[in-house]
């Protein structure tokens, strides 16, 4: 049997792997356990978050921590609640303001458990962009140390439009969904495309009247482009099936001339 000679160069090298392999996988972070975030909202309107938050005191290993988080909501209020293991209150602050921080996290408080929640207004869009839409943060928190170093436990991120913007984007997806049609009934609707382009660009200039304009002209012209290709589709095999029929007939025919006098079917 042949033993493997370990020496302390091998061990140095399988330590060190060790290490890195350690360092690849991932602590446990703060945990979110519950997310109720609006996909979207309107300018202008109210709308609310609740994140909720436990395994408080791992990665990294603190019993002691600081809890900050900001939104670009307007008419900002904010509530966090800390609960026990228990599942009991144990107290409640109501920070105002698009931001706070300094927020205590304490094991010797008693908090195991962590419920965050912002009310305000969707606010005012500074930039348009169809795709990916343009979105506003609801919510960030932040977790660190006091006069230390901070991470982002995560960033809650939602789309917002107005009346007009939602009018548009809603033509230019029937839009893109004509012109795929479109191709799939093997049409090439380019003039189609070229509208449907200038609606995206017109979209993300702010000028909502004229993307829509150029989004409905797009699905018209799509819709026709089909409609075109399925037209010449029928034709050509309504042809074919005319050209079949006929071989079909010219055969039987010539079959027929060439059978003698005595055949039954003469």
């Amino acid at each position: 049997m042949t033993r493997t000679n370990w020496n302390r160069s091998s061990r140095v090298v399988l330590a060190t792997l060790v290490v890195l392999l350690a360092a690849a996988v991932p602590a446990a972070a703060v945990s979110v356990t519950g997310e109720d975030v609006p996909e979207e909202g309107q300018v202008g309107t109210q709308v609310s978050a609740t994140i909720t938050l436990d395994e408080l005191y791992r990665n990294p290993q603190s019993e002691q921590w600081q809890l900050s988080g900001t939104t670009e909501l307007t008419d900002v209020s904010w509530t966090v609640v800390f609960y026990d293991q228990t599942g009991s209150q144990v107290n409640l602050i109501e920070p105002t303001g698009q931001s706070f921080s300094g927020v205590d996290v304490a094991a010797s408080d008693g908090i195991a458990e962590i419920e965050v929640r912002v009310t305000g207004t969707v606010p005012e869009i500074q930039s348009y962009s169809y795709d990916p839409p343009q979105r506003f943060t609801m919510m960030e928190l932040t977790r660190g140390q006091s006069g230390g170093a901070s991470s982002t436990i995560d960033t809650w991120r939602s789309h917002h439009y107005t009346e007009s913007s939602d009018s548009a984007r809603q033509a230019i997806d029937e839009a893109g969904s004509a012109i795929e049609d479109a191709r799939a009934a093997g049409a090439n609707p380019s003039d189609a495309q070229a509208n449907y382009e200038d609606a995206i660009a017109a979209y993300e200039d702010g000028s909502f009247d004229v993307a829509t304009n150029l989004a409905n002209r797009a699905a018209e012209g799509a819709n026709q482009a089909a409609q075109s290709s399925r037209t010449r589709r029928t034709i050509i095999y309504a042809v074919g099936g005319l050209l079949v029929l006929a071989v079909v007939v010219g055969g039987v025919l010539y079959w027929r001339s060439q059978q003698g006098p005595d055949d039954p079917l003469g």
